[in-house]
């Protein structure tokens, strides 16, 4: 398995394993965070977007978020921050989405960061299982909403 930066041509193709993947815990059709899954380019040029590709195919996708980036949410000063880390539901269980974590880990020690921050939904548990794998924790000070209905987990780790 390949871990690299996306290309550009490959920034729709990312979008669809997004929704694929986060599909079962969105509203209906009509969500907003749909058109969020897969602008995979105003991420990528507002963060880092990171895939795991195994011969020619889009296996997982995250988005990092360095410093400065606006796509942090909760992430302080001396954390790194990862979101909408998806992984194909056909690809499932080869390691891609515990891959992409772990790369972002080594982003965020680039940056000088102590520890690493992140956001999920209740309902995503068997993301929290690969959270709890790395040594992820839940940190209930930091759990918030971001829209009335949507309410995210914090999850925090130190290096």
């Amino acid at each position: 398995m390949e871990l690299r930066r996306i290309r550009p041509e490959e920034h729709s193709a990312a979008g669809e394993v997004c929704v694929a993947a986060y599909d079962p815990l969105l509203g209906g059709a009509e969500d907003d965070y749909r058109r969020r899954l897969r602008d995979v380019a105003a991420r990528d040029a507002q963060a880092e977007v990171w895939v795991a590709v195994e011969q020619r195919r889009l296996l997982g996708v995250v988005t990092y978020c360095p410093p400065g980036s606006p796509w942090r949410e909760i992430g302080r000063d001396d954390e790194g921050e990862f979101r909408m880390l998806a992984v194909d539901p056909a690809a499932r269980g080869r390691g891609a989405g515990t891959a992409l974590a772990r790369l972002c880990e080594d982003r965020a020690r680039e940056h000088g960061a102590t520890g690493m921050v992140l956001s999920s939904l209740a309902t995503m548990s068997s993301a929290h299982r690969v959270y709890a794998r790395l040594g992820y924790g839940r940190d209930p000070d930091r759990d918030w909403s971001p829209v009335p209905g949507v309410d995210l987990l914090a999850f925090s780790k130190s290096f």
